[in-house]
């Protein structure tokens, strides 16, 4: 016989414990399963210098805030310690190496079939993470590169890349800490970028950007992307002439329709300018040595370091037809019991939202039991 829960949460990063606490508060049973064999493994793979670029009073989880000791934006290992205490705390003890293969309807709620067999649950939430699966794009000529190619998934400080010309494809907040980290350990970056890209600094005259993104949501869209470049270009300077141009939609715009949070400076756009960072177009093609750009430049690099991304992953374990809902509470999600929390990538911050969305969650599951349980109990 199949073992049998009320909900079924698949993943126990921040976002599968999020909503396994508000559940526990709520007095709801659950189950929650991880693949790996402890919670929280992407922020336990991080690369060494990451912190958190939002501040630690917006970015704690439900119930618990960070420490007071902990700095305004926190490292990863501190981050770790945060969500293993979390977990402690309301006793949160993941089913690990459960890997989920299937997840189809049964009756009125969901089988979920994992490493160990098969579960009944009447509502599932998946929390498997945004950055589930790296996504490595074919380039030409790769496999004729000659020198050491990884994703940044595997990136964990800049040591064994001292001295050498380095390669970072793509620019996004990962891409452009990496090159900062490569360039002050004393090797030689460069980044690639295709298209254009937003940067902010990670405080805008002292006040944290994610407060002022959380302040743009009480004025026009419009109006807000058509101030940004003004206000951007006194703080940052112009960055065109070094190879950095911005994209056509306007920063909220691109948040909005495509998900894309811009560039979070660090120090990165300090090592352009002093010219420790170079600026590369869109690759063209890789040589044994090499790779050439869409401008018709080339470059010798001893690695390649591809910043191109990931993907959520958890559409090849849902039933072919399965579409769920946005992220958090709406009208389909609770219809089919069927969730996602942590898929909204928000210039507010996604802990922030993992937080909101786990607390709507569960307290709509809540109210569907509710309901379930008082239609039973209805004479006939």
């Amino acid at each position: 016989m199949q073992d049998s829960t009320t909900v079924a949460i698949i993943g126990a990063g921040p976002a599968g414990l999020a909503v396994a606490a508000c559940l526990r508060q709520a007095g709801v049973d659950f189950v929650m399963l991880e693949k790996e064999q402890q919670a929280a493994p992407a922020w336990r793979r991080h690369y060494e210098r990451v912190h958190l670029h939002t501040t630690r009073r917006y970015s704690s989880l439900p119930f618990v805030p960070f420490p007071k000791d902990y700095p305004r934006y926190v490292p990863r290992h501190l981050v770790v310690e945060y969500l293993d205490a979390y977990a402690k705390r309301f006793g949160l003890e993941p089913r690990f190496g459960e890997t989920v293969r299937a997840i189809t309807r049964q009756g009125r709620g969901w089988r979920v079939e994992a490493t160990s067999g098969a579960l009944h649950a009447w509502h599932v939430v998946i929390a498997s993470g945004y950055n589930a699966e790296p996504l490595l794009p074919k380039f030409a000529g790769i496999d004729a590169f000659k020198g050491k190619t990884l994703h940044s998934a595997d990136y964990r400080n800049a040591v064994p890349f001292a001295g050498q010309s380095v390669l970072v494809v793509g620019m996004g907040n990962t891409g452009a800490e990496i090159a900062l980290d490569l360039a002050e350990a004393g090797a030689r970056p460069t980044i690639s970028v295709r298209g254009g890209v937003h940067i902010v600094p990670r405080e805008l005259f002292g006040v944290p950007i994610q407060m002022v993104g959380m302040a743009t949501r009480f004025g026009p869209r419009r109006l807000n992307d058509a101030l940004f470049p003004v206000i951007l270009d006194l703080v940052l300077g112009r960055l065109e002439k070094f190879g950095l141009r911005r994209p056509k939609q306007g920063l909220l715009q691109q948040i909005s329709l495509a998900s894309r949070i811009p560039v979070i400076d660090v120090g990165t756009v300090a090592k352009i300018r002093e010219g420790a960072i170079k600026v590369a177009p869109d690759i063209a093609g890789i040589s044994e040595r090499g790779a050439r750009f869409t401008d018709g430049s080339q470059g010798e690099f001893e690695a390649i370091l591809f910043a191109t991304g990931y993907r959520p992953g958890y559409a090849k374990f849902l039933e072919p037809g399965v579409e769920p809902g946005p992220s958090g509470v709406n009208a389909r999600a609770s219809d089919l019991g069927l969730y996602l929390v942590g898929f909204h990538n928000a210039v507010t911050g996604l802990l922030r939202e993992i937080g909101i969305e786990a607390q709507a969650v569960a307290d709509d599951i809540r109210q569907r039991q509710n309901r379930k349980k008082a239609a039973e109990t209805l004479p006939v």
